[in-house]
């Protein structure tokens, strides 16, 4: 496959990845189909959210040129590593005693303690919100960035060895 034609191919590719990536960031802003958080990010929403890991990384995706892939990749890059922290730390959410959740014990291994779910009340199903939306944007953002490196060193060998087009 020639560079012309890998790079059409990549770039068609990463178009649902992106919109996928945006539309679960923002989802996220809505945790549990709740309003409220919205209205105190600081104290009701889980910061990665804030951080924008799907608009950004996967929102500025760029892909004419070898400086935009690699913009693409460290875009990519940063929205898998803000996803994954987010999914490690947990959601933010009151339970069953009405205190934040932010002690060690929920943070420690809440995703492979589901019986813990239950205790987080509000917003209700957070964690199961959370662990879906970022698990998306993981993989959206994990294929991103293994796109745009092959981008990357398409544009290299494009470059370095040409595009296969036909000169007239």
């Amino acid at each position: 496959m020639c560079t012309g034609k890998c790079a059409k191919f990549i770039g068609v590719s990463l178009y649902p990845l992106c919109l996928i990536s945006i539309v679960c960031n923002v989802i996220q802003f809505f945790p549990g189909w709740e309003t409220e958080p919205v209205k105190n990010p600081g104290e009701q929403m889980t910061p990665e959210v804030i951080y924008l890991g799907g608009l950004i990384g996967g929102g500025l995706m760029m892909f004419l040129s070898i400086i935009f892939a690699a913009i693409g990749a460290v875009g990519s890059l940063y929205g898998f590593a803000v996803s994954t922290v987010g999914m490690v730390k947990g959601p933010q959410c009151l339970y069953s005693l009405n205190l934040s959740i932010s002690d060690s014990k929920w943070e420690d291994n809440y995703l492979f303690k589901r019986e813990m779910w239950k205790y987080c009340i509000y917003p209700k199903d957070v964690v199961e919100f959370n662990v879906i939306l970022f698990s998306m944007v993981i993989a959206s953002t994990g294929i991103s960035l293994i796109l745009c490196t092959i981008q990357m060193l398409n544009g290299l060998f494009g470059c370095l060895c040409g595009t296969c087009r036909n000169k007239e």
